[in-house]
């Protein structure tokens, strides 16, 4: 849709009808009560945004193509005490972005400063919603946004909070997320974050290319990593694989490149819909990408997740001497570009860039 010029704003009564944000809350099954906000783009990019869920973004579509997986599950109501073991699994959607974290990113575990289940506590908890703009585009204001704050806090500390907003703007097919973490309590927090994007049928097919740059790594069987061989078909979504049923995957490591501004790109490629999604940050603020992959039947998902951490946990980080403290009053700032590139010049750029 071409949004140049003021002409097309005299036919338009009111902006709904290109675009914008649309807030309501689901009335049925696991989800019932969980307010959303879907957020349409006008260029076929909507997506969903799971206020009750940290903020997180659950279905997400480019015209007619679902682009994220969604679990057995899909949305569920938000459990605050799914803290202990694999609890989080039971409430996980899936989803176009699955926020982990803030001060674990890992498997359960246990020590002395403390017990963790896997992957934090954040996406388990509701935001309040400080402000939703909408586009106008008869005043030139094409950028809409939601911003809301989400809290990991008790007595006695940690307590951290996470301001996010997610915007867009009117006739361009894409999602900004702008985070800033702040330490909120009297004593330095530890701090991990992971974006879990998960990616799903139909972009995510047989055939379809997954994009980065950089080194590879594994997890050694003891919580570290070590360098692993690349080929062209780890690049590749393969057919549905009978390995990958039940608890099946391959959770693979990757030291990104940059470009000259120090920015890492990473995504899918799906040559058959003749579209690409493509995730830039800075490198500074997330070294890592993972990439989760379960090709099995009927859960055939592959999540590309910059992170400040690899998903090893709190305690092999701070063993590391990796984990991140944050202050009283310090905060952290996250910002990630979600681009949907359809233009051939644009797709042949990036496939270069990430070969």
């Amino acid at each position: 849709m071409n949004l140049a010029g003021s002409v097309w704003s005299d036919k338009v009564t009111n902006v709904s009808q290109v675009g914008g944000i649309e807030t309501s809350v689901l009335d049925n099954g696991a989800g019932r009560g969980s307010r959303i906000a879907w957020v349409n783009t006008g260029t076929g990019l909507r997506y969903k945004v799971v206020l009750d869920r940290a903020m997180d973004i659950a279905d997400a579509f480019y015209h007619q193509y679902s682009m994220a997986w969604l679990s057995h599950s899909g949305v569920t109501a938000p459990q605050p005490l799914a803290d202990k073991g694999l609890d989080w699994l039971r409430t996980f959607g899936g989803g176009l972005v699955t926020t982990c974290g803030l001060s674990h990113v890992g498997g359960p575990e246990k020590d002395e400063y403390g017990e963790r289940g896997i992957h934090g506590l954040i996406s388990n908890t509701p935001a309040e919603i400080i402000s939703i703009i909408q586009p106008d585009p008869a005043r030139g204001q094409f950028e809409m946004s939601i911003t809301g704050i989400i809290k990991e806090t008790k007595i006695f500390g940690p307590s951290l909070e996470l301001k996010r907003t997610i915007s867009s703007t009117l006739g361009k097919s894409s999602i900004h997320i702008r985070d800033e973490i702040i330490n909120r309590g009297n004593t330095a927090a530890p701090h991990m974050l992971l974006y879990h994007c998960n990616f799903g049928w139909p972009l995510a097919d047989e055939g379809a290319r997954l994009l980065w740059k950089g080194s590879i790594f594994r997890k050694d069987g003891h919580g570290g990593l070590i360098a692993a061989e690349a080929d062209e078909n780890i690049r590749m979504c393969p057919p549905v694989l009978a390995s990958h049923n039940g608890t099946g995957e391959e959770v693979i490591m990757i030291d990104t490149a940059t470009d000259e501004n120090g920015k890492s790109s990473c995504g899918l490629y799906n040559p058959r819909l003749g579209f690409a999604v493509v995730m830039k940050y800075s490198k500074l603020q997330l070294p890592w990408m993972t990439n989760w992959r379960h090709w099995s039947k009927g859960e055939y998902v592959t999540g590309i997740e910059p992170g400040t951490h690899p998903p090893i946990g709190q305690s092999k980080a701070r063993e590391q001497k990796t984990l991140i403290m944050i202050e009283p009053g310090e905060s952290r700032n996250y910002e990630i570009d979600i681009d949907i590139l359809n233009n051939e010049t644009e797709i042949d750029l990036i496939l270069k860039e990430l070969s």
